[in-house]
C-alpha cells in the first residue's frame, strides 16, 4: 500500500513540475483582483503603469481617444515589482504630460495569458508640437 501511495505522489509531483515548467509565462496564483492601471508624469511624458498581470506574460498597453482611435500602443512583459502587486508593467509613451484639457481618452491594458482587460482609466491625450 505504501509503495502505491509513494508512486502516486511521485507521479503527481512530476506532473506539477512539468506543468509549471511548460511555458515561460504561467498564471500567477498569488495575485488577486482584476488588472489595474495608473498614470504619472516623468520628463514631460505620460507614463502608464499597472499591476495584477501575469508575471512573465505579455501585456498590451494602449492609450486611445474616446472614439476608440489609438494614440499609442506597446507590448510589454509583466515583471515582479516590490510595490505593485502581481505582474507589473511600466510603459513610457511619447504623449505629452501634463497638459491642459479634460479626459478626452483612456488607457487600458490586455493580459495575453489570462485574456483579461484592465478597467479603462480616463486620461488626457495630448501630442507634442515641438
Amino acid at each position: 500500500m505504501n509503495r502505491h501511495l509513494r508512486a502516486l505522489l511521485g507521479v503527481t509531483a512530476a506532473a506539477v513540475i512539468a506543468t509549471t515548467l511548460a511555458g515561460p509565462a504561467h498564471a500567477d496564483t498569488s495575485r488577486s483582483g482584476r488588472p489595474f492601471l495608473f498614470t504619472y508624469t516623468y520628463a514631460g511624458h505620460l507614463k502608464v503603469a499597472g499591476g495584477n498581470f501575469t508575471v512573465g506574460g505579455r501585456v498590451y498597453v494602449s492609450v486611445k481617444f474616446r472614439n476608440g482611435v489609438s494614440a499609442f500602443g506597446k507590448w510589454a512583459v509583466a515583471r515582479t515589482h516590490p510595490v505593485t502587486p502581481g505582474g507589473a508593467v511600466y510603459v513610457d509613451t511619447p504623449l505629452a504630460s501634463p497638459c491642459n484639457g479634460s479626459g478626452n481618452g483612456y488607457a487600458e491594458a490586455y493580459d495575453s495569458v489570462t485574456r483579461t482587460w484592465s478597467a479603462r482609466l480616463p486620461v488626457t491625450v495630448c501630442r507634442r508640437i515641438d
